[in-house]
This record gives structure tokens, C-alpha cells and sequence, in this order.
């Protein structure tokens, strides 16, 4: 998720720090294996040094940066294994997440995902400028928005670096336009499952979208 509009509360120092980290992880601006230092953070930022500490512990505890003796800050490096085993996660806890949210979703928040789900099958379709970052955004938000509906902070805790990984591995950038179209058509389908109250149906779409996504990557 980026980082809020400004007709929103403005963000603290730390949020303001994780941001500029994350988003510039995201954005290629921080490369795999590149170091990230205190004061530059804090200068990008405009924040102190102790915010930018936390910032750092945070993104750490997200998988996005390890600390090496010594040396700091370093932008994680994803492996074949690392890969694997995130997406192998992200279809059992994201499963779960689905069948809770069948039960457990507001009309309010199924509302939010049947837009978002759309929205993607548009830009899917269209392809206008600058696509593929829309659609990983996109992306992005649906599964926080139904990680929301789930209604489990457990679930929200174990899953905030998981749902980050195809942001930060650029999955979408390997993806063909049939990929996409098919990525999109399962959230479409997911709202459907979610919508019928049908936790089986939403579980197994989500397994499906997942081990999709993965096998694409392999190609």
C-alpha cells in the first residue's frame, strides 16, 4: 500500500521513514543487496535518525531488509527458494484468509473488493500507459482488502510480508497478457465465491490464484 494521499492525517516520522524505504524498494530506487543508511533515509524523509531505526526494524520484520554486522541495512535479495517458499505460504494462509472472509465480510467490504477485482480486469484489458504498475498496486490492495475482511490480526501479521513479495519481485513485469487477464478473472471469481458465502469456493480460488501466479514466474 502507498503511502496515503495528503487530504489524509498526515503520517508520523516513522510512517513517513517506511515509506520512503518501501516505496523505494518497490520502485527499483533500492536495489536487491544495496545498502540503505540511516542519515540517507533521514534526509530522504525529512525525519531524525530514531524514527528512521524503527522504520528500518519494521521493514525488517517484513522481510524487505536484513541487517548485516558491521555494515547496516541491506535490501533483501530474493532467491528461487525464497520465491518458492513465499508462494507456497501465501497459498495456505491466504486459503484460510478466503474461507474466513466468505463468513466473516461486511457488504461494505465486498463492495470494495468487487471494485477493486474490476478495476484490475480493466487495466488487464486496456493496457494503457504504465499498466503494470496499476495492476501491482491494484493487486496489492485487494489482498490487504480481504486480509481486512478475514478479520484476523493474526492472519494480518503472519501475511504483511508475504502480500508485499510480488510488489517487491516485480512479478507482475514477468507476467504475460494472458497471465494478467487470468490473474484478474480470479478475483472476479473470488468476489463471486465471497459474495455466495462459499468458503470452499473461495478457499480453492485462492489456492488456484496463487500457484498460478507462481507457476508464471517459472516459465
Amino acid at each position: 500500500m502507498s503511502e496515503p494521499k495528503s487530504s489524509e492525517r498526515p503520517l508520523r516520522a516513522v510512517d513517513r521513514a517506511y515509506y520512503t524505504v518501501r516505496d523505494g524498494i518497490i520502485s527499483g530506487k533500492y536495489r536487491a543487496g544495496a545498502r540503505i543508511t540511516e542519515q540517507d533515509i533521514a534526509a530522504a524523509s525529512g525525519v531524525s535518525r530514531t524514527p528512521v531505526r524503527e522504520a528500518l526494524r519494521r521493514l525488517q520484520s517484513e522481510g524487505l531488509v536484513d541487517f548485516t554486522p558491521n555494515y547496516g541495512a541491506v535490501v533483501t535479495a530474493w532467491t528461487e527458494g525464497d520465491a518458492d517458499e513465499v508462494f507456497q505460504l501465501r497459498a495456505m494462509l491466504e486459503s484460510y484468509g478466503a474461507r474466513r472472509a466468505a463468513r466473516q465480510a461486511t457488504p461494505e467490504q465486498l463492495a470494495r473488493l468487487r471494485e477493486l477485482a474490476e478495476a484490475q480486469y480493466r487495466e488487464s484489458l486496456e493496457r494503457r500507459e504504465d499498466y503494470i504498475e496499476r495492476i501491482g498496486e491494484i493487486n496489492n490492495q485487494f489482498h490487504h482488502a480481504l486480509q481486512d475482511a478475514a478479520a484476523s490480526p493474526r492472519l494480518s501479521r503472519a501475511l504483511s510480508a508475504l502480500i508485499e513479495a510480488p510488489l517487491v519481485m516485480k512479478t507482475f513485469h514477468m507476467y504475460t497478457p494472458d497471465d494478467l487477464t487470468r490473474s484478474a478473472q480470479h478475483h472476479l471469481e473470488l468476489c463471486s465465491a465471497l459474495e455466495s458465502r462459499d468458503p470452499d469456493w473461495a478457499a480453492s480460488v485462492m489456492s488456484s490464484h496463487v500457484h498460478a501466479a507462481r507457476g508464471a514466474l517459472r516459465r
